[in-house]
């Protein structure tokens, strides 16, 4: 049976977010690559989060503690609250390790730069 995918569009995962973790396709807008990050941290591909973060801001994650964050929490469902060009604001649902549900919410900021687009930067509450 196939997947739905992660990021909550109602298509299946190969024809929608797997289309960049397992296709090495760039994503085509900023949305598009928030949503496959997003099923990033669903899948634990920690490679496709530090390679789809801007350069100049990978040094301030570790592979190591993506994964952790990852893997200690279950990935419940992606609520798109808003987009332009180049921001997405969103909540993530999630269970944390003690079963509880937690909300992540970020304003986030992406680059288009060399063809692709990559996270910058978030705001968080």
């Amino acid at each position: 049976m196939e997947n739905k995918c992660f990021c909550d569009t109602g298509l299946l995962f190969k024809d929608c977010c797997g289309l960049y973790l397992e296709n090495n396709q760039k994503a085509p807008t900023a949305l598009s690559l928030m949503r496959s990050r997003y099923s990033a941290y669903a899948t634990h591909n920690a490679d496709y989060l530090l390679e789809t973060t801007y350069i100049s801001e990978r040094k301030y994650y570790s592979k190591a503690e993506i994964l952790k964050w990852a893997t200690s929490n279950k990935w419940q469902k992606l609520e798109i609250l808003s987009f332009s060009e180049n921001t997405v604001e969103f909540k993530a649902y999630f269970l944390d390790a003690n079963n509880k549900p937690q909300t992540h919410y970020e304003f986030s900021t992406f680059k288009f730069e060399n063809k692709a687009w990559f996270y910058l930067d978030g705001k968080f509450e």
